[in-house]
């Protein structure tokens, strides 16, 4: 039998998280900058050491899970060779896990070198990026969602840098590292037929029969987000619980475990919780393929769950990737990517674009116990996956909603380079039903943000990421959204990084709170693909080029990767040392 993990219902008890072992390569193809060390063993033993019985039990175990895992692994190389091998680009890993997009090994805090200006005093504390890292390189087909989880945090105390960066520990990791191989198939490209799907849905039966895992301890990856709410810091992927981690006093990236909010959270959580700046309360959902295909439900300050409300009204599966709130609503886009099983029988992926399909907008009372309140808007050719902001106007009668309205949705997932999103300004009349739309920018933009202390009201600027292209993120922009009544270009400040660097999501830190929306720093990773080095910049986002008032030379490079979080000194230690 397979161990069950431990999830996490209350005030978790200190854990220390096992170091690492080297990262496993299966693909020669695909090379990362750093080398696997060699180790030298000791001479053999004499003696026969003595085991306890526990060590019994599980060498036991694992040897009569060995010939089982044998035959199925070679089952898994048949599939991944002749029966659905990676044709296409963006499923290939060798095209996919290409330059700064390779994985590397966990790295212990190591101190860094600010090489320009001075870190702001506001920076004490820590910012975390979240992306995929694969433990092994992949066989077969790989999506760049498909990636374990790595955290890469820069801990900040007294303008002294130091970087860390560690696995999520998930059940999926901590089982696949045990058993040195891949258990579980890529969720994105491992189903992209129905001969594929059932080949890899039978090898997964076959090795939760053998007892290699047990799918009840969830495989979510916790590759894409982090969300800091009732005192506590999450690692987010939107199919599978939130796993608790923690940033020590030294810059060490702890996993607590896989939480549960003391038994009411099932299944999953969205990886874009919101968190109202003055209530403290997180609203979140999950979304699936079989009804509800949406579920709301939100949390207190302290983190208590409430009830479920699904969501019924919306009436087929949609790729649902974020929202958003305002004072009194939750927001939400059933946008035309959802399940679509012709395209599976022609052998594309099981999620893409339904053309015939208009996409709308759901309201929702964000306090809601039933969805009896909530109201849609067709808003046509309407796809966003990420929102920015919204806010209410008109004493509430009106709710405006800021998002990248993603232009060529049918390549969302799989030919991110030809997407191309334009910032839009929504605003839904609740009486009338009157749909009106601005554009905020023509530019290519994408993982925007606002200044924290603003979401749910109505903010006059975002900072927003340059895709050259997607998914690589060539600068960042400001934009003052209240020049889209002037129907012209929003951008009131620019910061290319340059030749041949590429950064990530911009985070805005505020220097003081009260001080006014903009009067802050964006921070984010940056690599230079030529020097193969990366860099943690700091951007006065009061200046019109955003001008760098810090550098932090890092001391190996950090691959490219999803959405980030700054978590000041304070909130830290709300978590606690482990």
């Amino acid at each position: 039998m397979v161990p069950k993990p431990v999830i996490v219902t209350g005030p978790p008890p200190p854990v220390s998280s096992p170091p690492n072992p080297l990262l496993k390569t299966a693909v020669s193809t695909v090379k990362t900058e750093e080398k696997p060390q060699t180790t030298t063993l000791p001479p053999p033993s004499t003696t026969t050491p003595k085991t306890t019985p526990q060590q019994r039990l599980e060498l036991k175990r694992k040897t009569n899970s060995w010939a089982p895992a044998l035959m199925l692994n070679a089952l898994d190389n048949i599939i991944n060779n002749f029966i659905d091998p990676p044709l296409k680009p963006s499923l290939d890993p060798r095209h996919v896990l290409s330059q700064n997009f390779a994985p590397v090994d966990e790295l212990p805090p190591t101190e860094c070198q600010v090489v320009q200006g001075a870190l702001p005093p506001c920076l004490d504390g820590a910012y975390i990026r979240n992306g995929p890292n694969p433990q092994f390189l992949p066989r077969g087909p790989y999506h760049l969602f498909d990636g374990d989880g790595m955290l890469h945090a820069l801990r900040i105390s007294q303008g002294k840098p130091t970087l860390c960066s560690r696995y999520v520990k998930t059940y999926k990791y901590t089982m696949e590292n045990d058993a040195g191989f891949p258990l579980i198939p890529n969720v994105f490209s491992g189903f992209n037929s129905l001969v594929a799907s059932a080949a890899r849905g039978s090898l997964s039966a076959a090795r939760v029969l053998t007892g290699q895992f047990n799918p009840s301890n969830g495989f979510g990856l916790a590759n894409t987000s982090l969300a800091f709410f009732g005192n506590r810091l999450f690692a987010l992927g939107e199919s599978d619980l939130p796993y608790a981690v923690n940033v020590t006093s030294n810059g060490d990236v702890e996993t607590i475990g896989r939480y549960d909010f003391n038994g009411k959270l099932m299944l999953s959580m969205t990886a874009h919780p919101k968190i109202d700046p003055d209530t403290g309360e997180c609203f979140a959902f999950r979304y699936g393929p079989i009804p509800p295909f949406l579920t709301y439900f939100r949390f207190d300050p302290n983190g208590n769950k409430y009830d479920d409300v699904p969501i019924f009204s919306m009436t087929s599966p949609s790729f649902l990737h974020d929202f958003a709130i305002t004072k009194n609503y939750a927001v939400f886009c059933d946008i035309q990517l959802g399940m679509n099983p012709l395209d599976m029988i022609a052998g594309g992926s099981p999620v893409g674009s339904v053309a015939s399909k208009v996409p709308r907008i759901g309201i929702l009372p964000r306090d809601a116990k039933d969805e009896s309140k909530m109201k849609w808007f067709d808003v046509p050719g309407f796809n966003i996956i990420h929102a920015i902001n919204a806010w209410e106007e008109d004493g509430g009668r009106t709710v405006v909603l800021l998002a990248p309205n993603i232009l060529s949705v049918e390549h969302a997932l799989e030919r991110m380079e030809l997407i191309h999103a334009m910032v839009e300004k929504v605003k839904i009349d609740l009486e009338t039903g009157m749909v009106t739309r601005q554009p905020v920018s023509a530019r290519n933009l994408d993982f925007a943000v606002v200044n924290p202390a603003f979401v749910g009201k109505k903010n006059r600027f975002v900072y927003a990421a340059v895709g050259d292209p997607m998914p690589k993120i060539s600068g960042v922009v400001k934009l003052d959204v209240s020049k889209a009544n002037e129907r012209r270009d929003c951008t009131v400040g620019c910061r290319m990084f340059g030749e041949g660097c590429y950064g990530g999501e911009p985070f805005f830190v505020a220097k003081e709170e009260g001080g006014e929306e903009d009067d802050g720093y964006l921070v984010t990773y940056v690599h230079d693909e030529r020097k193969r080095e990366s860099t943690f910049l700091v951007m006065d986002t009061k200046s019109p080029e955003l001008d760098v008032v810090a550098e932090v030379k890092l001391p190996r490079r950090v691959p490219y990767g999803f959405h980030g979080l700054f978590v000041k000194e304070s909130d830290l230690r709300k978590v606690g040392p482990l």
